[in-house]
């Protein structure tokens, strides 16, 4: 994983964003890019175009990295922490 942060932190250096991006244009961000990413089944759930949904996870995946990366967020903790909110909200379903 961190051999992706650094990639993510490489681009965003290389073009400036580093220094532009809040919090909340990132958030913002996130939601953009998960509606293009809603886009690619809109009107076609049958032929789905797996370049585009791949490129538009991506962006969602690197714009929500991101907002870990600018606040010190440990990825696994982040999603362990939800995954046990997750399994204490809802009973588990009998087999």
């Amino acid at each position: 994983m961190e051999k992706v942060f650094e990639l993510i932190q490489e681009m965003r250096k290389s073009r400036g964003w580093d220094k532009t991006d809040t919090l909340p244009i990132l958030i913002k961000s996130v939601s953009v890019e998960a509606a293009e990413l809603l886009e690619t089944i809109q009107w076609d759930e049958e032929n789905v175009d797996m370049q585009a949904v791949e490129g538009e996870l991506a962006d969602v995946l690197m714009y929500a990295l991101s907002i870990c990366i600018d606040n010190g967020w440990d990825v696994e903790t982040i999603i362990r922490n939800k995954i046990n909110n997750v399994y204490e909200r809802y009973p588990e379903i009998e087999k």
